[in-house]
């Protein structure tokens, strides 16, 4: 089959060094559920932490951790150092998981690679999430941009004449 290749000691297919786009891409989307609705919104990403770390199975415990955050629709053990997060985009971004990771005591794996794809895929998010009207730090954006519509829409008499015409009787 295409998809079976072996993973190096990084967990990274062979083809997967030699692709660009597959720096930002998920790693395994042969096998990725989307629905094209959601396909923009819902965004599946892998993180790989450091092997040198006390706790040898970081994977397990950032499961506990992350598996009942808001935005968060699921987590999947991959290995002992790797995990698969599926999250809403408008909800939560690859770098919020990871600051919180980071400040709980994790050790994210700093190879080369790795610094590529999380930093190319930071910068893809943050401009998806601009451009969604969500800022660094909002939890819910999407009720922002229904606020926003509210508040530009023009309420009270609807009468299409000007000012003066509607005043003066």
């Amino acid at each position: 089959a295409a998809g079976n290749y072996p993973l190096d000691r990084y967990g990274f297919k062979a083809q997967d060094w030699w692709n660009l786009y597959s720096l930002a891409s998920p790693m395994g989307t042969s096998n990725r559920k989307s629905s094209s609705s959601q396909d923009g919104l819902v965004k599946q990403r892998e993180i790989a932490f450091c092997t040198l770390h006390a706790d040898e199975d970081q994977a397990s415990t950032a499961i506990a951790l992350l598996k009942d955050l808001d935005g968060i629709d699921g987590v999947e053990r991959l290995s002992p150092a790797l995990i698969r997060v599926r999250y809403q985009i408008s909800h939560v971004c690859l770098a919020d998981i990871e600051d919180l990771l980071a400040d709980r005591g994790f050790h994210l794996d700093n190879a080369l690679i790795h610094r590529m794809r999380r930093a190319l895929v930071h910068y893809m998010e943050e401009t998806q999430r601009m451009n969604m009207g969500c800022g660094r730090g909002d939890s819910n954006c999407t009720t922002k941009v229904f606020i926003n519509r509210y508040r530009n829409r023009d309420h009270g008499c609807q009468d299409e004449r000007p000012r003066h015409w509607r005043r003066y009787l």
